[in-house]
């Protein structure tokens, strides 16, 4: 079985974890950062973005492939998928970009969250329709 949803998502939500970890990385060595923060605020926000994005993606992205592996409903996982990858998109981006504005974080985190709670609902779905 292919996976091919799953697939896409862990591919573009893969390149915003990695992203977001190379953010941390460069400033980590432009200030000689080896452990914690330093109290550097621009640095704790990079490391939350990271944290996030490496605390949210893989539920969704199980929940995806235990969906498309026992054939839940596409017609409900495409845009759920959608829906997730747009919202870790706008969230890595306030993370990733300084001075980005806040709303940006507030909706990515909204449709992580819908998209998640959707994500549930169609795996229940899917396990009572078998």
């Amino acid at each position: 079985m292919a996976l091919t949803i799953t697939s896409i998502a862990a591919f573009l939500n893969g390149l915003f974890i990695l992203a977001l970890t190379i953010k941390v990385i460069l400033i980590r060595r432009r200030d000689g950062v080896v452990l914690g923060d330093n109290d550097d605020r621009v640095l704790t926000k990079a490391i939350r973005g990271q944290a996030n994005a490496t605390e949210q993606i893989p539920l969704a992205l199980i929940l995806m492939g235990l969906i498309e592996v026992q054939n839940g409903p596409g017609w409900l996982l495409i845009p759920l998928a959608a829906t997730f990858t747009i919202g870790r998109l706008m969230h890595a981006t306030y993370f990733g970009i300084h001075g980005t504005p806040w709303q940006l974080r507030f909706y990515g985190m909204f449709l992580t969250l819908i998209a998640q709670g959707g994500l549930i609902l169609a795996l229940l779905l899917t396990l009572i329709s078998q």
